[in-house]
């Protein structure tokens, strides 16, 4: 063997090496990302609490499978190149389940741990519980604006 079959070989291990730690850092990242986001659903309860508001209680199999289903079709569709070319209707329908999901996440942690009412109570403002709930719409439309604005150009 010569020297430079040698370094190129000691190069392709290397380079191997550093691939399969990645991967393994990846792997271990996206598991515990994965676990997290399983008992932070869990925790909340917001699954059975789903199905208890949708009265489903015969299809809370179903519930689960989908939010696995889903889980596993949003990471498949994060990390993949292809790109889909499909009509505006389609992507509409997509984005509404979209806002679906969204909507009832958002509703679910609300009425799972009632963060506002028990912020104005810790902070006294029951009679200004109006003005608490639009003080927090309003930083969120501030704060996307400042992003949008500032940082995305």
């Amino acid at each position: 063997m010569t020297t430079s079959s040698i370094m190129k070989t000691r190069w392709m291990i290397q380079s191997l090496l550093i691939d399969l730690w990645l991967a393994l850092l990846g792997f271990a990242g996206g598991l515990a990302v994965g676990a997290g986001f399983v008992a932070f659903i869990t925790v909340l309860g917001v699954i059975p609490r789903l199905v208890q508001i949708a009265r489903a209680q015969q299809h809370i199999r179903l519930f689960g499978s989908c939010a696995v289903a889903g889980a596993l079709l949003g990471t498949y569709l994060s990390f993949t190149t292809a790109a889909l070319e499909e009509s505006v209707f389609l992507l509409a329908f997509w984005g509404l389940f979209h806002g679906i999901f969204n909507g009832m996440l958002a509703a679910g942690l609300t009425e799972v741990i009632n963060v506002i009412p028990i912020l104005s109570r810790r902070l006294g403002m029951q009679r200004h519980f109006l003005s608490l709930l639009m003080a927090i719409v309003f930083g969120k439309i501030a704060g996307s604006l400042f992003q949008w604005l500032v940082f995305v150009r």
